[in-house]
C-alpha cells in the first residue's frame, strides 16, 4: 500500500514510537489521526505537523471513544487505511513480594490497555477499512501492532507486561487470517529496548547499561527505526501474519 494519500490512525501517537510513526506518515504524503490520552501532547504534535495531522483524545479500552476517533478520521480525511497500535503501559512487580501477591488489579490493567486495547482499536479500524475500495493488489488496509521482546524473553517482574505482549503476538496470525478475505493485512513489531519517554525517566547509568546489553548496535533503538519498519510493512504487500523482532539481536536476561 502506498503511504501517499493514505490515512493512518496511530495510537500512542503523541510520543515515542507512535509520534515517530505519525511523522513518517505525514512526511511521505499521508495523513494521520493521533489517538492518545487526554492531557497528552497530541494536540501539539498535530499542530506541529500541520493540516495532515489531527488529534483525538481517547482511551484505547473504550469502544465508544475509539469509535468516535475513527469517525473523526473519516470525517476529516475520508477513510482509514492504516492502523498502528503503539499505546501501551508497563508494570514491574514480582508475582509474590514480601508484601504478598501482586495485586490482581495491576495485572488486569496492563492486560486491558496493552492487549484488549490493541484488539479494540484494530477491530474498529478494520471495520472501517472493510469499506475501502481495494487497490491494485486487492488491499483495503494494513494493521501494525506493537508487542515487545518481553513477549519472548520476559524478565523478573514482567509477568503482566510479558503476558500482554505475548497475547499481541499470539493474536497476530489468527486476525490476519480473519481479515484476509477483506484484503486487510496484520503484522506485529516486537521492539527491544528503545529510547522512548518511558526509558527517558531512568538515570543515565541505567540507560547505558541497557544499551550495552544489545549485541549490535550497542545502543538504544531509535523511534525513527521503528517508524522505518512500519513504513516497509505498509508498503510490502507480502508481509502478513508475522511478528518481526526489532531488537539488535537482544535476548533479555532474567533481570
Amino acid at each position: 500500500m502506498k503511504i501517499a494519500g493514505a490515512v493512518a490512525l496511530v495510537t500512542g501517537g503523541a510520543s515515542g514510537l507512535g509520534e515517530a510513526t505519525v511523522a513518517m506518515v505525514v512526511e511521505n504524503g499521508g495523513k494521520a489521526l493521533i489517538l492518545d490520552r487526554p492531557g497528552s501532547a497530541g494536540e501539539d504534535v498535530a499542530r506541529r505537523l500541520g493540516a495532515q495531522a489531527l488529534f483525538a483524545a481517547a482511551d484505547v479500552t473504550s469502544a465508544e471513544e475509539v469509535q468516535a476517533a475513527v469517525a473523526k478520521a473519516v470525517e476529516r480525511f475520508g477513510s482509514v487505511h492504516v492502523c498502528v497500535n503503539c499505546a501501551g503501559v508497563g508494570a514491574a512487580m514480582r508475582t509474590v513480594t514480601k508484601q504478598g501477591p501482586m495485586p490482581l488489579d495491576l495485572f488486569a490493567r496492563v492486560i486491558a490497555i496493552n492487549l484488549t486495547g490493541t484488539f479494540n482499536v484494530l477491530r474498529l479500524a478494520a471495520a472501517q477499512m472493510a469499506q475501502n475500495p481495494p487497490n491494485e493488489e486487492g488491499e483495503r488496509g494494513v494493521i501494525i501492532n506493537t508487542a515487545s521482546a518481553a513477549a519472548f524473553d520476559g524478565q523478573i517482574g514482567q509477568a503482566a507486561y510479558s503476558a500482554s505482549k505475548g497475547g499481541v503476538v499470539g493474536m497476530t496470525l489468527p486476525i490476519a487470517r480473519d481479515l484476509a478475505g477483506l484484503g486487510i493485512r496484520v503484522v506485529t513489531i516486537a521492539p527491544g529496548t528503545f529510547d522512548t519517554p518511558m526509558l527517558a525517566m531512568l538515570p543515565e547509568d541505567q540507560r547505558q547499561k541497557l544499551a550495552a546489553e544489545i549485541p549490535f548496535p550497542s545502543r538504544l533503538g531509535r523511534p525513527s527505526e521503528y517508524a522505518a519498519l512500519a513504513r516497509h510493512i505498509i508498503e510490502n504487500p507480502m508481509l502478513n501474519g508475522e511478528t518481526i523482532r526489532l531488537d539488535g539481536a537482544l535476548r533479555m536476561p532474567p533481570k
